[in-house]
């Protein structure tokens, strides 16, 4: 099982995250790549998180990366998420109950014009606003409790508080 845990911030999870994109920029085509970023919770210092080091890489063309990327990061042992709905982006899980690890690292890929690139505005935002980081962090571990074991209600419902953060960003 999948289940949702919120666990202290570590200070580990930025070395985490240099390691493996490190691994990444080795495995990828460079000429695709114009941005890699820490991304998510685990990017926020002093927050508490779902430990997944996530990373979000933003290339010049969707479409070069599917024929390309897929196997490259099937090499450093991600799944990919073919059946993702939404097709402005890849999704890539390192680490796959029940196939026998937890997951550790999430690889999502779009383009810069992309909204999950525009995200990363909601990352600077509570990274400059400790205040609104705590309330954020509040707000998490209560929905890790109430969807402990469906994480997609979990996501579903962060994104309502996510959303009234990137309305604040965008004034």
């Amino acid at each position: 099982m999948d289940e949702i845990e919120i666990v202290d911030y570590d200070p580990r999870w930025a070395f985490l995250f240099n390691e493996e994109a490190a691994r990444l920029r080795a495995a990828l085509d460079p000429s695709l790549i114009v941005g890699l970023e820490h991304f998510g919770s685990t990017a926020i210092p002093g927050l508490a998180a779902k430990p997944i080091i996530d990373i979000l890489i933003a290339v010049r063309s969707l479409a070069a990366a599917r024929a390309t990327f897929v196997e490259a990061l099937q090499k450093l042992d991600y799944i990919y998420w073919a059946d993702n709905l939404k097709k402005d982006r890849m999704f890539f899980v390192k680490g796959m109950p029940p196939f026998g690890s937890k997951r550790s690292h999430q690889v999502h890929i779009t383009e810069p014009t992309g909204e999950l690139w525009h995200r990363l505005a909601f990352r600077d935002y509570l990274r400059a606003h400790p205040d609104e980081s705590a309330t954020y962090e509040r707000f998490k571990k209560r929905l890790a409790v109430e969807y402990q074991t469906d994480r997609e209600a979990y996501t579903d419902a962060k994104s309502v508080y996510v959303e009234s953060v990137m309305r604040k960003v965008s004034k």
